[in-house]
């Protein structure tokens, strides 16, 4: 069947909490507590070893299928207007999440700062000044270059993720 990147990795999600309520219930389920005297047989809960394995077994093998492909569209697809395989793009994307992070706090600063200095619980008589040592402008300019190029890998990469089509055989 075709699958999205996007459809792909919620068709993984679904999978994966099936696995685990599968797995929950066979924990409440294998083993059961009954009082002394109480017959076991009127407590005991449905559970059937063998199925709950094979539904465990046949989940697994489908998020390995589906993990599978998801890795190799990521490995193998390449992100129009980048020059990047979605798998590069995962890495630059929170790259660029840095820089512009960092450069939002160095776009902020005032070239000539006052510093109130605390020493041993006391705050100093002694006024320091923190001096930028950078073109703030520069910076400036270097934070709206990052967060355009953010948005325009991100909206790259959603329109590939909700558009290209891969094959999943689950």
């Amino acid at each position: 069947m075709k699958y999205t990147s996007s459809e792909a990795n919620k068709l993984l999600r679904r999978l994966n909490e099936e696995r685990d309520a599968v797995l929950v219930k066979e924990q409440k389920s294998s083993t059961f507590l009954a009082a002394m005297g109480e017959d076991p047989e009127s407590v005991r809960p449905k559970y059937d070893y063998t199925v709950v394995q094979n539904m465990v077994a046949e989940l697994d093998q489908k998020i390995r299928t589906v993990k599978h492909a998801i890795n190799q569209f990521n490995l193998t697809q390449i992100v129009p207007g980048f020059d990047m395989t979605v798998d590069q793009m995962l890495i630059y994307i929170p790259q660029l999440t840095a820089r512009k992070n960092k450069l939002s706090g160095m776009k902020n600063r005032l070239p000539k700062q006052r510093e109130t200095s605390e020493r041993y619980g006391h705050i100093s008589s002694v006024i320091d000044y923190v001096y930028t040592n950078y073109d703030i402008d520069a910076a400036e300019a270097d934070y709206y270059m990052a967060a355009d190029e953010l948005a325009k890998a991100q909206a790259a990469l959603d329109t590939l993720n909700n558009t290209v089509l891969m094959e999943i055989d689950v």
